[in-house]
């Protein structure tokens, strides 16, 4: 049976200690500690940024150009990992998140949705889970499409036809996420799995298919490379 990905409402702390005293001669010197503190999985503790404004980015009014590879870099406080647009099975899909990342649209927004060993979610400049570009686009997937670990697939209602998207997506971390064919394929993760595993961690067991993350995980920036 598939299930379903409906959307779901849902410091960086440096101490630095340093003493002193008014004879440096008989005086340690002072120590700094310059590592960040981490979460029990790996990750830079930081706060979750502040909520962006829903809607308001601009739709591409072209496709990407053929015979190039679009590789979206996603920096986070977990470290960095690469998708690789298909543009072949979703050009639009393709176009509208390369333009946003270059918009600067995921820039500061959160993975708001991880539920273990399924998916870890994001793309929403709101963070509660109902945020989107303000605008859709569509391509509808194949019949025989498998959502299995790696992929990365855009979010949508389940009153919204195939293929909708808008600027949430999804990692898939199961094996095979069991999904029915609904979801536009964006592409896949070709570098830093071992980030998105990382990522993968820091959801809630307790909180089922509401993926409320234990600690924020926060993109800084996502860039486009091109070759």
């Amino acid at each position: 049976m598939s299930r379903p990905l409906a959307l779901l409402l849902c410091a960086l702390a440096l101490v630095l200690a340093a003493c002193g005293g008014d004879d440096e001669a008989d005086s340690p010197s002072p120590k700094k500690n310059d590592s960040p503190a981490t979460t029990a999985g790996g990750c830079a503790k930081t706060k979750a940024p502040a909520p962006k404004p829903d809607g308001g980015a601009k739709k591409p009014s072209a496709p990407l150009k053929a015979k190039v590879a679009y590789d979206v870099v996603l920096k986070t406080n977990c470290g960095s990992f690469t998708i690789r647009v298909d543009q072949a099975q979703s050009p639009k899909t393709a176009a509208s998140f390369v333009s946003l990342a270059r918009q600067g649209f995921f820039d500061d927004t959160t993975f708001h949705r991880i539920v273990p060993g399924f998916v870890i979610q994001g793309g929403d400049p709101t963070g509660t889970g109902t945020g989107g570009p303000g605008y859709f686009t569509r391509d509808t997937p194949a019949p025989d499409t498998n959502y299995t670990k790696g992929t990365v697939a855009m979010a949508k209602t389940q009153t919204e036809p195939a293929g909708t998207a808008g600027s949430q997506f999804y990692v898939v971390t199961a094996p095979d996420a069991g999904l029915a064919a609904d979801y536009a394929v964006l592409g896949a993760v070709v570098e830093g799995q071992n980030v998105v595993d990382r990522i993968a961690k820091l959801g809630d067991p307790n909180s089922g298919d509401l993926g409320t993350p234990l600690e924020p995980v926060v993109v800084e920036s996502a860039t486009v490379q091109e070759s």
